[in-house]
């Protein structure tokens, strides 16, 4: 037997209390000049202060852009590029939620090779690497620190899109757990459960083969040994301690144990890739306005319901990293106590059960199932493969809260 393995990731990742300290020594390798951008919260707190006198203390020059708004609209990274451009930095440091590392990303990409934000969306329309990138988050749940994506909302568009390209993924990422300590509960639990979805659907992804063209044709490559190992650490330290963590944002141990998993998640998925409980999630969050966090915890219940037929062994391991005691069950049984786990976890945290309460529109089932079949990327790579029907048959479980629906 012969393994079968691909995995994308910084040349560099520091994790653990206190390395946002490390930021200037890292950013001096690059060069004397940075674009910082973060958001206007984030821009007010004393530590972002104490980050940019260290970076100027290290003779770094620094031109913040606190601008970053949630899911990065498409005209304010133009906006964010026209203010930098004169001061023509060396690296671009992202300091915040995903939004702040995927502006750094975008912003590095258009300051690197010009043109339209709408250029490159898709895969592999990056042409050649971009300026450096730092990405240091200060939440805990996008991956965006290590993932080869940029997401934006685009105004003319009805869902968000995405930007895929290795050339995306940052220099350096610096995850400090510190950062995350004043995150609200609300914010913990929607950004935890993004990262333990993200790990679900990357270990549960279809194993889409070995050829060697795989990985230079597509940026999401299925499930492979090296991704399993990141996803079902995620899965394990997630699991443990993200409930507590949001039951007790002061519990150091929880809130590493937490960005670790969100980490460990970026890792499995930035190279698997995630599959249809975030292809769901594109048409129903953008009908509610509501944090993808959020769809993609309310959908993966059902989703993992739907897949259990095909993926019950792998199901199984989900459990195992859980933590469940699997005595004396058989298969199916060991993939059923996985599903009710994250079901029991999300609740516990204050995700909402479904679709319905999400705030979707009875009269736009068939359309999210639709928009969602046709988003191949994320389709092709769920385990068990989808008609039109039975797309539909999945959203109105999910909208009903039909657990048993989803299954068939």
């Amino acid at each position: 037997m012969t393994h079968f393995a691909a995995i994308r990731l910084p040349h560099e990742i520091l994790f653990g209390k206190g390395q946002r300290h490390a930021l200037p020594r890292v950013a001096s390798r690059l060069g004397t000049r940075a674009l910082v951008c973060t958001d206007q919260r984030f821009a007010r707190t004393a530590v972002f202060a104490e980050i940019v006198t260290a970076l100027q203390a290290a003779s770094i020059d620094v031109l913040i852009h606190d601008g970053v708004l949630p899911d990065v609209p498409r005209d304010t990274v133009a906006v964010c590029v026209n203010d930098a451009r004169d001061f023509n930095p060396d690296m671009v440091i992202g300091i915040g939620g995903g939004s702040c590392l995927d502006m750094a990303k975008c912003a590095a990409l258009l300051l690197s090779h010009g043109g339209n934000l709408q250029d490159y969306y898709g895969e592999f329309k990056v042409p050649a690497p971009t300026l450096p990138v730092i990405a240091v988050p200060t939440t805990a749940g996008t991956g965006s620190e290590v993932t080869p994506v940029a997401v934006v909302s685009d105004p003319d568009r009805t869902l968000k899109v995405g930007i895929s390209s290795p050339y995306l993924i940052a220099s350096t990422a610096i995850c400090d757990p510190e950062l995350t300590m004043s995150c609200p509960p609300g914010l913990t639990a929607v950004a935890g459960a993004d990262a333990l979805t993200h790990a679900i659907e990357a270990f549960t992804a279809a194993r889409r083969g070995t050829d060697s063209s795989l990985a230079q044709d597509h940026v999401f490559i299925g499930k492979s040994a090296l991704t399993d190992h990141f996803a079902l650490l995620a899965i394990k330290l997630l699991g443990r301690s993200l409930e507590k963590a949001c039951n007790d944002g002061a519990d150091e141990d929880a809130r590493s144990d937490v960005m670790m998993g969100a980490l460990a998640a970026g890792c499995a998925f930035g190279t698997a890739g995630t599959a249809a409980a975030h292809a769901i999630q594109y048409p129903a969050g953008a009908l509610t306005h509501t944090a993808h966090g959020l769809g993609v915890a309310t959908l993966m219940p059902y989703v993992m319901s739907y897949n259990s037929s095909a993926s019950a062994p792998e199901l199984a391991e989900v459990g195992a990293a859980l933590g469940l005691d699997q005595t004396g069950l058989g298969l199916q049984e060991m993939a059923e106590a996985a599903i009710e786990e994250v079901r029991r976890l999300f609740a516990a945290i204050g995700i909402t059960p479904t679709l319905d309460a999400l705030g979707l529109p009875a009269d736009k089932i068939d359309w999210t199932a639709e928009q969602a079949f046709s988003i191949d990327r994320l389709i092709k790579n769920n385990p068990r493969p989808f008609d039109i029907e039975a797309m539909k048959r999945l959203v109105r479980a999910a909208y009903d809260g039909d657990l048993a629906a989803s299954a068939i």
